[in-house]
């Protein structure tokens, strides 16, 4: 008898551990080929300012590469880098590190750290050569001539390397954008966009590993803040119609041309966000927007900004805590019209604070209906499955002034793999 329970037991068990595998099209907290961190702020003046903070994990025993690419909040890319994990590993990034000190993570496969000091592994743990690394790993310092590029790069200002702008300028010396994580075969220094970086099935430079998983925080010990949240979690799929047939959405979609071959699930369009002015939460709430802008953008001529800009959405509706609505105008093409109603998140990347100047509120407490989804005249007709579709993130931070703050994700409502364009009241 007691055999028999246990029997069933373990079965109870497997079976909830085959329902912790990937769904796609469905965005939740499982291993990824590809995380993504939406947003980050980096102070490169003050040592006590806010920095991010993000981890890289292996879910797996097997060892792995994954790549790093830094992107501004206008989505240029300005830096790339390999990191190499042992079975189980973790590898933590704070980006000050590498913004301010041009630290790199130090990791190295079995080939190129033969004394196993660099990435030692632990005793569940695989640890291989990955012989394309010679000469990239283990990472030196990056030259004080980079580190310029990164911080110009990063805060809306020139740089020699690019040629030009890259990013929007605050002002304010705070480094700004996002970051993707990828699996890869070999070491590589391409971007998503390079020949090369995807080929079918996952056998370019990127695979269709659905091991990596992570976190993030900000951190900012001048003001006695810190939040934080998972990655976004992202898989990969060489099977599925939705990540492999040519036309449809795909995460990397505007980088291979819409063929689908990199095989990875889109975020969602549509989402619902609470949000809190007051009471416990004196510093109110910031809403962090990662959006997808659908075209393959390179450095600018300073002073302008990209053809796709600033990024507008199908509806936003703002409830208080007795339903009562409120519908801002919208207009559901990029870039938006001059003054036609709010803009909050007209970046790829970017926190936007609830009740600001760009998001106004007329109530302290309630919830917000955001229908991100746009056309964007810069990327044709693009995806083809649905031009007007446009994949997005949201989390919510809610901050009490030098007690504490949360971060959450916001509800998803849809996939862009089948984008709603449903709007509220009509």
């Amino acid at each position: 008898m007691k055999r028999a329970a246990f029997l069933l037991a373990l079965a109870c068990l497997l079976t909830l551990a085959g329902q912790a595998s990937a769904v796609i099209c469905t965005v939740d907290d499982v291993p990824g080929a590809t995380l993504l961190l939406p947003y980050f702020e980096v102070d490169l003046a003050n040592p006590n300012g806010v920095t991010t903070l993000f981890s890289i994990n292996n879910a797996s025993a097997t060892a792995i590469l994954a790549h790093v690419v830094v992107w501004s909040d206008l989505s240029v890319p300005v830096l790339d880098f390999n990191v190499y994990l042992t079975g189980y590993d973790v590898q933590s990034i704070n980006l000050a590190d590498i913004l301010v000190r041009g630290a790199l993570p130090q990791t190295a496969s079995a080939g190129q750290d033969p004394h196993d000091t660099i990435s030692p592994k632990g005793q569940f743990s695989q640890d291989i050569n990955f012989a394309s690394c010679t000469g990239q790993l283990p990472t030196g310092t990056l030259p004080a001539t980079f580190i310029t590029h990164l911080q110009t790069s990063l805060t809306g200002q020139f740089s020699s390397l690019l040629g030009g702008c890259a990013g929007l300028a605050y002002g304010d010396n705070v480094a700004r954008g996002y970051i993707t994580v990828d699996t890869v075969n070999n070491c590589t220094l391409r971007f998503p966009g390079d020949l090369g970086y995807f080929a079918a099935g996952g056998t370019g430079d990127a695979t269709n590993q659905n091991v990596l998983w992570g976190d993030y925080f900000y951190v900012n010990s001048g003001t006695n803040r810190a939040d934080g949240e998972t990655l976004v979690h992202i898989e990969a799929s060489a099977t599925n119609p939705e990540t492999s047939v040519a036309g449809q959405y795909t995460f990397y979609g505007r980088y291979d041309a819409w063929t689908a071959v990199d095989n990875r699930e889109p975020l969602a369009t549509n989402f619902a966000a609470r949000f809190i002015n007051g009471g416990a939460f004196s510093g109110g709430t910031n809403f962090v927007a990662w959006r997808d802008s659908k075209v393959v953008q390179g450095a600018f001529k300073c002073g302008t900004t990209p053809a796709w800009y600033p990024l507008g959405q199908e509806q936003i509706v703002i409830f208080d805590e007795q339903e009562h609505p409120q519908i801002p105008q919208s207009f559901p093409v990029s870039p938006q019209p001059p003054q036609t109603g709010i803009i909050p998140f007209p970046a790829e990347a970017q926190s936007t604070k609830v009740g600001g100047a760009s998001f106004p509120v007329p109530f302290n407490f309630g919830w917000v209906f955001l229908n991100l989804n746009t056309t964007v005249a810069a990327a044709g007709s693009n995806p083809p499955e649905d031009p007007a579709a446009a994949q997005a993130w949201v989390e919510v931070v809610m901050q009490a002034l030098g007690r504490y703050s949360v971060g959450f994700d916001a509800i998803k409502l849809d996939s862009a793999c089948t984008a709603s364009h449903t709007r509220i009241g009509g």
